[in-house]
């Protein structure tokens, strides 16, 4: 295993565009870094540091990283934004962060333990002094803010949030943006949640990706023989199974209060079975993936459940001909070509 003092680690591509988009609203100089990471999956931790450090030097204050997480949307954080779609409260979506925060932001191990008996902890491990900074540390916390913003219904109630560095002048802006009390000079970089707020549910009225999701997922089905309110309700629940790495047979079948062996009848019925049912959501949510530039091929397996980028790669083979990073190619020319006719 790498130890913690040689650990470097990358970042996801979103991040570059979401500091090119906050150095473009302030009137920045886009240094040739930040320009380079640009469209890109993944870099390197150190350049993010670097660019950071560049975005710091011009600006010069403090709680910079708050200002910055302000910029966030959904794009920028990838895969964890669409997983978060199918989280029920944030317990479960914390969770799936935890899962995959290193595919977005992998600048140091993340950590979810009881703080006490009323509250959970959420902390990285402390990098070397040549990897952190306060701004490094106040954006990993400050995006992953915001990412729970975007998903939550009623709002986040913190209780404290810790920092290593010393303590800035300007406190009160930390503690306007948590909206909590904000320490410095603290043992360990963390957000402290009462774990009462785990229980609190999921945004369900704002969800762009799923909504789109299903609507693909009703255009399947209406190419579908007979097609049946059971239909639509397992078309439902393996899309969301997918997502959450919880679409075996037997689990959707009790989500539809069913046996087993009733699923299969009604599919042999049409057919059918459910193996290629699954399938063919896999189909269509990995057409819509692809469509993400950033989003890479792995992330985009790990999506639809695949346990091996290869094996995701040989079933979209079978099902268009074309490779992923082929029909990728294809798309992104047919659509530069209406674009280029508007």
């Amino acid at each position: 295993m790498m130890q913690l003092k040689d650990y470097a680690g990358s970042v996801y591509g979103g991040l570059g565009q979401l500091l090119y988009t906050f150095s473009e609203a302030k009137g920045l100089k886009i240094s040739a870094a930040l320009q380079q990471v640009q469209n890109v999956e993944r870099f390197d931790y150190t350049i993010w540091r670097q660019i950071l450090d560049d975005i710091q030097l011009q600006l010069q204050r403090s709680a910079l990283g708050l200002e910055i997480a302000d910029y966030v949307q959904p794009k920028h954080i990838g895969i964890i934004g669409y997983i978060a779609q199918s989280c029920e409260t944030l317990g479960e979506a914390l969770t799936r962060y935890h899962d995959f925060h290193r595919l977005i932001y992998d600048g140091s191990p993340l950590k979810i333990e009881y703080y006490d008996e009323q509250h959970i902890s959420i902390r990285w491990e402390n990098l070397p002094s040549h990897l952190t900074t306060q701004i490094t540390d106040e954006i990993a916390i400050a995006v992953m803010i915001q990412f729970l913003r975007f998903f939550i219904a009623d709002g986040i109630k913190l209780y404290q949030v810790n920092f290593i560095h010393h303590k800035p002048k300007n406190v009160m802006a930390y503690e306007a943006f948590f909206n909590c009390p904000v320490k410095f000079q603290q043992d360990k970089v963390e957000l402290i949640f009462p774990l009462n707020a785990l229980a609190i549910p999921i945004k369900q009225s704002d969800q762009t990706l799923q909504k789109l999701l299903m609507r693909q997922a009703q255009a399947l089905l209406e190419t579908l023989p007979n097609t049946t309110q059971l239909d639509e309700r397992l078309q439902q629940s393996i899309l969301l199974g997918l997502q959450k790495n919880n679409y075996q047979i037997k689990s959707i079948a009790k989500q539809l209060n069913m046996s087993t062996r009733q699923l299969q009848r009604h599919l042999q019925s049409q057919d059918t079975t459910y193996q290629q049912r699954v399938q063919d959501v896999r189909q269509l949510l990995a057409a819509q993936y692809l469509q993400d530039p950033y989003l890479s091929l792995h992330e985009i397996a790990l999506l639809l459940s695949y346990s091996e980028q290869s094996a995701f790669q040989r079933a979209f083979k079978q099902w268009t001909g074309l490779t992923p990073q082929q029909w990728r190619a294809q798309k992104k020319l047919d659509n530069d070509k209406v674009m280029n006719i508007r």
